[in-house]
């Protein structure tokens, strides 16, 4: 008789059954896992992988729209995004000379030989 009471006090005392949070860790990585694959999928639906290698690229998105941006990745660099804006630069300078395209393709350079100021 003292066995059967053993027995019963052991199952009671077994510390898996008494702990509720023991599957919460499965849980939690499968959540992580499966949040790893959705956005891997996610970039191959764009069509970038290139977010993954260190190549350094250069992404027009919604070329000559209001809403256009470009995205640069340079190998040890931080992603940059630059955003269209309304902005135009300006200021004055010196022209330098002029940029001739010839026939055959070669760009011919021609160095002004007074400094005139210009103003933009």
């Amino acid at each position: 008789m003292k066995r059967r009471r053993y027995k019963r006090i052991g199952l009671i005392t077994n510390e898996d059954e008494q702990n509720p949070l023991t599957g919460v860790a499965n849980l939690f990585d499968i959540a992580m896992v499966f949040s790893v694959a959705l956005l891997v999928a996610l970039v191959m639906s764009y069509n970038i992988p290139e977010l993954f290698t260190n190549e350094d690229i250069t992404i027009v998105k919604n070329p000559g729209q209001k809403n256009m941006q470009i995205i640069m990745k340079e190998q040890g660099q931080p992603i940059e995004i630059l955003n269209m804006t309304d902005q135009i630069g300006g200021g004055t300078g010196e022209a330098l000379g002029t940029a001739y395209k010839l026939a055959d393709g070669r760009i011919v350079y021609v160095p002004e030989e007074g400094g005139n100021e210009t103003s933009t």
